[in-house]
């Protein structure tokens, strides 16, 4: 039987044996009545590995993030984001429905904003005008083919915010690919930022969760809206064992996954027509930008999958694929034999 090569997304993990082994095993307790042992455990060990005080664990990221904003912004107030970002573009808009709140959406290069694209951004105070509250930033950037944030523009885009009065929040739903890709700690990362949220579902394989981290204060305004938002878990530590299974055994192989993508990145820079955004991967996402002449993106996608292997289209003339956990070099090799034929049948 033909092997199928899934690289829509490292979501699509599957948990190891010795992940649902975790699983199955865990201690547990009503974690909204009381404390379950396993959820302190992994709220603690993130806090710690984020260099915040506190965690608070949550279904997805979406919720992490949508929490983040409600708890750091005022109804009717605004925040700033770069015009490509998850909270933006893939949550549906859950800021305005859920919050009240106003994004300011600001073009960046390739993802990142810099200070220059930051400065003159905050409203004058008016009676006419939103408060500008918050500065959003997600490292890696998803749309920007899994782009790594300069820290230096980090550092200088949070002290500007700080010096305008703004709290400042980083969707750090892959922050573990970041961290394993430059050696810079988790840790240091996150540290310009008031509030951090991390995905435990996507690079690292967990099947469920993510977490938002910030001050003892800041987490506890966080839980009455995870309860608000309908993100109280009861016996959650069931899911909440294999996070931590992820991040104290997982963490390690990342490098793994960028070099596979990498690799991927190879097999369509090898044909004309076909280049990388950004011109570079940095981590475990390739986007692929495909000239007009080759076809649109959607065709592509079509003919990849009837050969086997599986991706997303993000714009017209544009694909994505995630390496993860459950690909390995043999897909890679696959994945260049089955790309060469269907470019040799289109010439």
């Amino acid at each position: 039987m033909r092997q199928e090569i899934d690289l829509r997304s490292d979501t699509l993990t599957k948990p190891t044996p010795a992940m649902r082994k975790a699983m199955a095993e865990a201690e547990v307790g009503d974690a909204v009545i009381d404390i379950d042992p396993t959820v302190e455990r992994l709220e603690h060990l993130t806090a710690e590995i984020l260099g915040k005080e506190a965690a608070a664990f949550m279904p997805s990221g979406s919720m992490t993030n949508q929490v983040a904003v409600r708890v750091h912004c005022d109804r009717g107030s605004e925040f700033i984001c770069e015009q490509d970002c998850h909270i933006y573009q893939y949550e549906q808009g859950a800021f305005a429905s859920l919050s009240g709140l106003v994004a300011k959406t600001i073009p960046g290069q390739g993802g990142v904003l810099k200070i220059e694209h930051l400065r003159g951004q905050v409203r004058a105070h008016n009676d006419h005008f939103v408060h500008t509250r918050l500065l959003c930033l997600e490292n890696t950037h998803n749309r920007g083919g899994g782009r790594i944030l300069p820290q230096a523009d980090v550092i200088e885009s949070c002290q500007w915010a700080k010096s305008e009065g703004l709290a400042t929040h980083l969707d750090g739903a892959r922050l573990w690919n970041a961290a394993a890709a430059t050696g810079i700690s988790e840790a240091e990362l996150a540290a310009p930022f008031d509030s951090v949220s991390v995905c435990f579902s996507k690079g690292l394989g967990a099947p469920v969760g993510s977490a938002l981290v910030g001050s003892r204060d800041f987490i506890e305004q966080a839980r009455r809206t995870r309860k608000l938002f309908g993100g109280g878990m009861r016996q959650a530590g069931i899911i909440a064992a294999g996070a931590l299974y992820a991040i104290e055994n997982h963490r390690g192989r990342l490098g793994e996954d960028h070099e596979h993508a990498k690799q991927l990145g190879d097999v369509f820079r090898s044909h004309e027509g076909f280049s990388i955004r950004g011109n570079s991967i940095d981590t475990n996402i390739v986007a692929v930008e495909i000239a007009a002449n080759l076809g649109s993106a959607d065709a592509w996608v079509a003919k990849l999958e009837e050969h086997g292997v599986r991706c997303f289209a993000i714009s017209d003339q544009a694909i994505r694929f995630v390496t993860h956990l459950d690909i390995h070099s043999d897909h890679i090799r696959q994945m260049r034999d089955i790309f060469a034929r269907l470019v040799d049948a289109k010439a």
